[in-house]
């Protein structure tokens, strides 16, 4: 891709706040039409009239990626819309921190279906598009993908495995003109950690956090876009983005 993303489409998931809101403003600002998906239609409906006010073609859609035909459908929209796809920013996810024993599972299936079944549902469904396109495929992971504590095992586990989905598809398809990139944000300033469910997994993270500055979601959008802006000779696949006073 050249460094501007006019006449581009990207699709970007959990856009509705935090890195996505802020991914979708970055793509759309820098030139691509730009469908926003989430849950929360309401949050939703106000980015794209904020994008829609500076010009951007923009297009908002009702997504849960744990649905797999929703995921087939936001696709066909996608290009049924703007013509095609050019970039896929996979960055809905939910955190919900807690040990092991003891643990409600339905936030284990929660964390796995969307963080690892709705990325593979969403990049299944867009890839013929993007080997048209010889597009992108950016895949919002975490550190926690490298880092292992006790008392984030299955997030651990679900953005392990994201990782390790990309590498695949990265050599899949490659040589075919799709370029994967994983970004690995450190703590960000969001509300995924207002979603914890567990109290003492809720409280053990904000202790540890208490005295960092955190990322903000723009400094994660500028590093999608830097990623998706190289040129096409040039594949970014691992970007990992601490916060300075992050140390682990």
């Amino acid at each position: 891709m050249s460094n501007n993303l006019q006449g581009r489409v990207a699709l970007v998931t959990g856009a509705s706040s935090g890195i996505g809101e802020a991914t979708a403003v970055a793509l759309g600002r820098a030139g691509a039409s730009v469908v926003v998906a989430a849950r929360r239609v309401d949050r939703l409906a106000a980015l794209e009239e904020r994008l829609a006010g500076e010009g951007v073609k923009v297009l908002a859609l009702e997504l849960d990626v744990t649905d797999e035909a929703a995921c087939r459908a936001a696709v066909a929209r996608t290009v049924e819309a703007f013509g095609g796809l050019d970039v896929l920013v996979n960055n809905a996810g939910v955190m919900l921190l807690g040990d092991i024993e003891g643990a409600d599972t339905t936030d284990w299936t929660r964390m796995v279906s969307t963080n690892l079944l709705g990325v593979m549902f969403l990049t299944h469904a867009a890839l013929p598009h993007l080997l048209t396109s010889r597009g992108a495929v950016v895949q919002v992971s975490s550190t926690a993908a490298r880092v292992v504590r006790a008392g984030t095992g299955v997030y651990n586990a679900t953005k392990a495995g994201l990782n390790a989905f990309s590498e695949s598809l990265r050599q899949e398809v490659t040589r075919r003109g799709v370029r994967v990139t994983v970004v690995e944000p450190g703590v960000v300033d969001t509300e995924l950690r207002e979603h914890i469910t567990d109290p003492a997994g809720r409280e053990a993270v904000e202790q540890r956090i208490a005295d960092l500055r955190q990322l903000h979601p723009q400094d994660v959008a500028n590093a999608v876009l830097y990623a998706v802006q190289q040129p096409d000779h040039v594949a970014v696949n691992e970007l990992l983005v601490r916060p300075t006073d992050q140390t682990w």
